[in-house]
């Protein structure tokens, strides 16, 4: 291995800081290593990142492996016992050149935030922009706020920097990410909000076409987004939602800040505001105390909502969260549970796509014949396209799965 490996697991932060860290590593002059930056949202991508780890030192047995990431970050010692390790960072010295030269990495500090100068994605149609670090909120069942930290904002001038940068680079869609996204700004001066920094950021890269978000908490939409949504087309149609469930005690139970009524009620703002949008949702099958009454009503809020884009997830204990004392639901019940809320997911998305045949959108290319709708759906075409092109395409035909485009001329 002439170059660096990075294998990346879990969110759009951990892909934009795989791209610091492969940066961090060249400046340092290592080549030649495997790193793997994990996730612990659940135990199978723990899972995941372990058997990566083990075919890494299977496929490469002279090279270097380092580990970091979320899961080290919460047990570091797991990772530094596996044999095939040679060393673990966390998430602080992860991003820094100097861990990559020095035998030691360098010490936790998850009370800061580096504004870490990406000015582009190797093979990347589109940018991943960091935005926002760490969670003040403490919800039943998640690890991620004892890996990142408290809640941390990137300056708005910096942010609009970047993304000139990335514009200048060539890039017509940037991913806004972070851990809490609509906490943004609550550490800042003047405690701006997420909507008030999306609109400087329009406003500061005008030659921007495509800035879309990643998940958003239901309870924290500020109003100014509310009419960025409604008024900017370059805001792109297609919200990603942190549901987790339907039913109003796992609400409670999980302490979440939204119930049922305003997750409908969310949606129906967004679609009235902005017909074409696109709306997804994370889901939780199986959580503690979770009976069919209670799942039916997370399966019913996939209709109850019109999402189209879901990410369902069983749930997984994590060791010292509250979630992990309560009464837990069977495995076997959390597989079944799961696999009928893919099913209803997969089914909803199919009745999504259909119903776009015949109107027309702008398509980002990824790759040669395979693009993104404005909306988040994915649409196969023919005939040439660079990648990272935006084409108008009109949308023929749909597979239940993806939609067919026409180049419009």
């Amino acid at each position: 291995m002439d170059k660096n490996e990075i294998i990346t697991f879990g969110c759009r932060l951990n892909a934009f800081e795989s791209e610091v860290i492969r940066r961090a590593a060249a400046t340092a002059g290592l080549n030649g290593a495997v790193i793997v930056n994990t996730c612990a949202v659940t135990a199978e991508a723990e899972r995941q990142a372990r058997q990566a780890i083990r075919r890494a030192r299977r496929q490469h047995p002279e090279a270097r492996i380092i580990v970091t990431g979320c899961a080290v970050e919460i047990a570091p010692e797991r990772y530094a016992g596996m044999p095939e390790v040679d060393r673990v960072l966390d998430n602080r010295a992860k991003l820094l050149a100097q861990s990559y030269r020095a035998p030691d990495a360098a010490p936790a500090d998850l009370g800061e935030t580096a504004a870490h100068l990406i000015d582009g994605f190797d093979g990347k149609a589109r940018a991943f922009l960091q935005v926002q670090q760490g969670c003040d909120h403490r919800c039943t069942f998640c690890i991620i706020p004892y890996a990142r930290g408290p809640s941390r904002s990137v300056p708005i001038g910096v942010i609009a920097e970047q993304a000139r940068q990335l514009v200048a680079a060539g890039y017509q869609e940037i991913v806004l990410t972070g851990v809490d996204l609509t906490g943004y700004g609550a550490d800042l001066p003047g405690k701006p909000s997420l909507g008030q920094m999306v609109r400087r950021l329009l406003s500061t890269a005008p030659e921007l076409q495509r800035l879309r978000l990643s998940s958003l908490d239901p309870a924290e939409i500020d109003p100014e987004l509310w009419r960025l949504i409604a008024e900017e087309p370059r805001l792109m149609p297609h919200l990603h939602l942190s549901l987790q469930a339907g039913d109003d005690l796992i609400l409670k139970r999980m302490k979440r800040r939204h119930l049922r009524a305003d997750a409908i009620a969310i949606a129906r703002r967004a679609r009235a505001l902005r017909p074409e949008i696109g709306l997804g949702a994370d889901l939780i099958a199986g959580f503690p105390t979770e009976t069919e009454d209670m799942f039916r009503h997370s399966l019913d809020l996939v209709a109850a909502c019109g999402l189209a884009f879901v990410h369902v997830f069983p749930y997984s204990p994590r060791p010292g969260t509250p979630a992990a004392r309560m009464p837990p639901v069977p495995g076997s019940v959390i597989k079944e549970r799961a696999a009928r809320l893919r099913q209803a997911a997969q089914a909803a998305l199919a009745a999504d796509l259909r119903s776009r045949i015949g109107a027309e959108t702008e398509v980002l290319i990824e790759r040669p014949g395979l693009g993104r709708a404005a909306f988040y759906g994915m649409v196969n075409f023919s005939g040439a396209g660079d990648v990272g092109a935006v084409r108008r395409m009109r949308l023929v035909d749909s597979d239940g799965c993806s939609l067919v485009g026409e180049p419009v001329e």
